[in-house]
């Protein structure tokens, strides 16, 4: 009785395992594909970054509207303007009436969070405010050296 196998290519019994080549080849794909991972979680957390000085901003501008609804006349009159940004404390000059004490306790938390090269205004005027913060976002993918952020609400 005679088998019926089927003939095995030539050359098929003499490869068993992988060459060396494979290998390297293969140890370059994962590599590459891991630094493009490690690239990405790079970029990813400094966008994150740039995001939660965003938010911020905006708690601090919230929290400046809320000082201002407190002593509204005052706000209204113009006795907390600042009106370019400023970045360092301000001290009142001879007649000038405006209290900055409030300015420079916002100021000192605005950079507190977002930096001590951050700045910030506050400018009311026919019952709106206008309040700014400015700060230094280029670390960011895209972000600007004088990053701002600027909000206007009725008082």
């Amino acid at each position: 009785m005679q088998s019926h196998r089927k003939p095995r290519p030539p050359g098929r019994r003499r490869q068993k395992g992988s060459s060396l080549l494979e290998v390297l080849i293969a140890v370059l794909v994962m590599a590459i594909g891991m630094l493009g991972i490690a690239a990405l979680q790079a970029v990813t957390l400094k966008n994150s970054n740039s995001s939660a000085g965003r938010s911020q901003a905006v708690i601090h501008i919230y929290s400046a509207f809320d000082t201002l609804r407190l002593n509204r006349a005052v706000a209204l009159a113009g006795g907390y303007n600042v009106p370019d940004f400023v970045c360092e404390t301000k001290e009142a000059e001879d007649g000038d009436d405006t209290d900055y004490t409030v300015f420079n306790g916002w100021l000192a938390g605005v950079q507190a969070d977002l930096g001590p090269a951050s700045c910030g205004r506050i400018n009311c005027a026919d019952e709106v405010c206008t309040i700014g913060v400015q700060w230094d976002d280029s670390r960011a993918v895209g972000g600007g050296a004088e990053e701002s952020f600027n909000m206007q609400s009725r008082l």
